[in-house]
């Protein structure tokens, strides 16, 4: 059942589909040995039993000075066990480029960055596999997140568009202005929030570009632009307190779908610099600029 998935965690942090296979079938004679009644999360627990594989095979071959050969595109895995929904995933999060700057993190990094940007684990999961503290694998995640954006994995380019998208949604939520929202909207842009942003006030779900445009048109006035996780967003921190994180899905110069995210947990697992005219700051460095309204 669950086998697609872990394929593609083992392929995140391997690199390699035989690589990637070897470390699921390695789990898999470590579970069939193991007495799981008792777990009540099993894709959970299987995920941290396939990480810690590979994460002394990385180590194996870190010692051994082993480069691996054969790295394919992630549409090599074709076949292999993965439903549409992991192909997806993987077509998106994962390129060659990427894998390659992968290859250069340390086997700690390259695992807190892919269990928690790639497959959402919370830091405190990820800090049993590595037996770090879960703030160490916080800042090991982070590190690794920096070398992965400044290596061009993600091509800066796209990036600094990405932020311009995003800084011009805000500047015309403030001003109010309807046709500019409208025009940087997709016609079928999403807006969807989850529970806790709903009980602040937010609407679940939102469809196409005039209704999300009339959703945000003379709002956001509190919202400051940021990176999370080194993605360009806005977020809502009054008083440096982040607490409702707006996520933008760009594709070229139109905004397709926006997700809001109040969940306390959820938000404490984020990477949050506030970006401002004088540079990246760190969040809440500032409470009196991050104060004010949601509205």
């Amino acid at each position: 059942e669950h086998r697609g998935r872990l394929q593609a965690v083992a392929y995140r942090m391997l690199g390699t589909p035989g690589d990637a296979e070897d470390a699921v079938q390695e789990a898999w004679l470590r579970v069939s040995r193991a007495d799981v009644t008792a777990v009540d999360n099993l894709a959970g627990w299987l995920t941290t039993v396939v990480a810690r594989v590979c994460l002394n095979m990385l180590e194996a071959r870190r010692s051994r000075r082993e480069e691996p050969v054969g790295m394919q595109p992630p549409d090599e895995l074709g076949g292999q066990g993965l439903g549409p929904e992991d192909e997806i995933l993987m077509a998106d999060s994962v390129g060659l480029a990427l894998l390659v700057v992968l290859d250069a993190l340390t086997p700690a990094e390259r695992l807190a960055f892919v269990l928690h940007d790639v497959f959402e684990m919370p830091f405190g999961e990820i800090a049993e596999v590595i037996d770090r503290s879960p703030a160490a694998a916080r800042q090991l995640a982070s590190r690794a997140r920096r070398r992965v954006v400044g290596a061009g994995a993600v091509p800066e380019t796209d990036m600094s568009r990405r932020q311009e998208v995003v800084s011009a949604f805000l500047a015309a939520s403030r001003g109010g202005d309807f046709s500019a929202l409208v025009e940087l909207l997709a016609p079928d842009a999403e807006l969807r929030a989850d529970p806790a942003a709903v009980r602040m006030g937010a609407m679940a779900e939102v469809t196409g570009a005039e209704e999300v445009a009339r959703t945000f048109a003379g709002r956001a006035q509190a919202a400051r632009l940021a990176l999370v996780n080194g993605v360009p967003a806005a977020v809502w921190a009054p008083a440096g307190q982040p607490r409702v994180v707006f996520s933008f899905t760009v594709s070229g110069d139109k905004v397709t779908g926006i997700g809001l995210t109040a969940d306390p947990d959820k938000l404490a697992e984020l990477d949050i610099v506030f970006v401002t005219k004088r540079g990246p700051r760190e969040a809440g460095s500032s409470p009196a600029e991050a104060g004010g309204s949601l509205n």
